[in-house]
């Protein structure tokens, strides 16, 4: 893929070249949840919102409100193409066809719409909320992420000249090869990209994919095994990569809360319960951590056991991976046999030295996300941190009228409120954990 970024950059109109291209532009995981919802969960009112965790960053000052309202509304006005249709019912997902049911694609072409959203500023920061049907909101989590993340990007491409742009771009472009070259030597590696929701741009993803692909995979290995990113795996011909995230858990946490504490402890098997009922037995990844990940594997059913995997999200990978490996010698699983993806702001080496650690043990995988897509970190050509990726996250903050708790294996990604945080650490016997730095 050849794309001179900083002509692009310099001289196109913005108008002509929307942020998000296509409703496919998203993360496969959130159109698998999507028809989740959409199967359990049609008539559930949720809330969701955007929150920058790198407070530093005033957002407020680098993204136009109007600007954003205007990219958001090109985004409502999207609607999924007939030939995108038949590509999610036809293709091979994981191996399974027919993962997304006739009925499911059927109302994705006539009925699928967002819901309203609110902008507004506070302390230098945007506010974004989002309210309606659990299907209508949803999906906005990855739309409006990229939405805010590109725009950051555009306002600090546009104090450039043309000169300073191709700088940039080339110091960027030398740094992604580098970490390429890192990598090529590694066999047996296995890794995705999962860089959608804070890439510095729609096309400088498509690079790196494009790059990837072609740099990592060989007649004889394929390494790179596929995106997160629907749209680009439909145009570029590979595997869309996801399953589900902590928002299911966190939804069903709160719709349980209304009950007993029991009912609270056991709404996150529960979920896997219903999520293993939706899809037949198929896509059984699971994210443990939402509420903590050593009490989750503690309290966890004989049958979680025989899911095929874990992805590790805001703990340590390496004792994440021994504790999941451990887990599962004592419930007679083969270890080999099952998957464990780290996700969690990875860069080159840690994806190296995880491969290394775990190669022979557990059948590791890496969904390399931000530091992919949008490290453009000391390639400011007037040395700049213009451009450094911020942790941007939207999570969901209510279901059905409920405020919704998320814990974390890491303190700093906890959401909620202080009384219910609380409350759902006695009652799933979370311990604070120590804080770790989010870089992304």
């Amino acid at each position: 893929m050849n794309v001179n970024f900083a002509e692009r950059a310099h001289n196109h109109n913005w108008k002509l070249d929307p942020i998000v291209r296509s409703l496919l532009d998203t993360d496969f995981y959130k159109l698998l949840m999507l028809q989740f919802i959409w199967k359990n969960f049609p008539a559930t009112p949720v809330t969701s919102e955007v929150h920058n965790r790198t407070t530093s960053v005033r957002l407020a000052e680098r993204v136009s409100a109007g600007a954003l309202r205007e990219q958001m509304e090109h985004v409502r006005g999207l609607r999924f193409l007939k030939s995108e249709l038949i590509w999610l019912a036809g293709n091979t997902f994981y191996g399974t066809r027919q993962i997304f049911e006739p009925a499911f694609l059927e109302w994705l072409e006539r009925d699928f719409r967002l819901s309203d959203y609110e902008i507004a500023e506070h302390d230098g920061q945007l506010v974004l909320r989002f309210s309606g049907l659990w299907t209508e909101v949803t999906m906005w989590e990855v739309y409006a992420l990229a939405i805010v993340s590109e725009m950051k990007t555009r306002f600090a491409l546009g104090g450039l000249t043309e000169l300073e742009l191709d700088v940039l771009y080339a110091r960027a472009k030398t740094r992604l090869w580098d970490k390429i070259e890192r990598l090529r030597p590694v066999r047996g590696l296995r890794l995705s990209d999962f860089g959608t929701r804070r890439r510095h741009s729609y096309l400088w993803q498509e690079y790196a994919v494009a790059a990837m692909a072609s740099a990592l995979n060989t007649p004889g290995e394929t390494r790179f095994t596929g995106t997160s990113n629907t749209a680009l795996a439909y145009i570029h011909n590979l595997e869309a990569i996801g399953t589900n995230a902590h928002e299911l858990p966190m939804a069903m946490a709160a719709l349980a809360s209304r009950g007993s504490d029991d009912d609270l402890r056991a709404s996150q098997y529960k979920v896997l319960e219903l999520w293993q009922q939706s899809y037949g037995g198929e896509l059984l990844m699971m994210l443990p951590d939402t509420f903590g990940t050593t009490q989750f594997l503690e309290g966890a059913p004989g049958w979680v056991g025989q899911w095929t995997g874990e992805r590790v999200d805001s703990k340590d990978p390496f004792i994440t991976g021994d504790e999941y490996i451990a887990w599962l010698g004592e419930r007679g699983e083969d270890p080999r046999r099952k998957r464990l993806i780290a996700s969690d702001g990875l860069d080159v080496d840690d994806i190296v030295k995880l491969h290394a650690y775990f190669d022979g043990r557990i059948r590791f995988s890496a969904g390399w996300g931000t530091l992919l897509t949008n490290d453009f970190r000391g390639c400011h050509p007037r040395g700049e941190d213009t451009f450094a990726p911020i942790s941007l996250v939207c999570k969901l903050t209510s279901a059905d009228g409920v405020p919704t708790v998320k814990l974390s294996d890491n303190p700093r990604k906890a959401t909620g409120p202080a009384k219910l945080i609380a409350r759902y650490r006695e009652v799933f016997g979370s311990p604070v954990l120590a804080e770790e730095p989010v870089l992304v």
